[in-house]
């Protein structure tokens, strides 16, 4: 098998410190969304983010092997993925209050021993919570999933491993991972970093594919 290759291995770890960091971030998300929620309504926010997050993951892998493999489009996924280590750059530089509030909202605990669970959070309703969380997940899965593909380059038992690990975190230990990135901030940086190498191989790889096409067209 490719995974017992130096190459393959490789981008094993890779892909999964991308997962890891990803799924906590998304995480983090949904819960900074569902603080502002009274407390039976942000199990059900929660739920919803985590489902939308897991269902996007699938519909988005399903193509984006197929269109990084044309021309262009994976240097395209190589600037996108900039992008996304800008964002991510943004967001792990979340006030800690921030941060704390997500983390009870989604383990549903006092964790600051303050009399609430996630109360300082912007007061909200149901829906747009839900909006919110369906719009961010959008974005978060697409820069998962390209992450991986990217990572993983050719090795396809390696982008299967790494696309199930991306949905059983989201699905099974978000929770944990938001709370393991919130105290450990310097996993989170170490991921943004292998996101970063991604992405310039990304756009190097692609640049080296759209460069003979633009010079047999002059």
């Amino acid at each position: 098998m490719e995974v017992f290759t130096a190459a393959g291995f490789t981008a094993l770890l890779q892909v999964i410190a991308i997962d890891l960091v990803l799924a906590g971030d998304n995480a983090i998300v949904i819960g900074l969304a569902a603080a502002g929620l009274p407390a039976d309504q942000r199990k059900k926010a929660i739920l919803i983010g985590v489902v939308a997050a897991t269902i996007l993951r699938i519909c988005f892998a399903a193509v984006t092997v197929q269109l990084l493999a044309v021309v262009g489009l994976l240097l395209a996924g190589g600037i996108l993925l900039l992008w996304v280590c800008w964002k991510m750059w943004r967001e792990l530089r979340t006030s800690a209050k921030d941060v704390e509030n997500a983390n009870e909202a989604l383990s549903d605990l006092d964790l600051n021993a303050d009399g609430s669970v996630a109360g300082k959070g912007t007061r909200k309703t149901l829906g747009q919570a839900a909006l919110q969380i369906v719009i961010a997940d959008v974005s978060m899965s697409l820069d998962n999933v390209l992450a991986v593909a990217g990572a993983a380059r050719d090795h396809f038992t390696v982008l299967i491993i790494g696309l199930i690990l991306s949905i059983a975190l989201m699905g099974l230990a978000a929770s944990f991972i938001a709370r393991l990135l919130s105290r450990h901030r310097w996993i989170a940086y170490v991921g943004l970093l292998i996101i970063l190498y991604v992405a310039v191989d990304m756009i190097y790889r692609g640049a080296m594919e759209v460069l003979p096409v633009v010079n047999g067209a002059v």
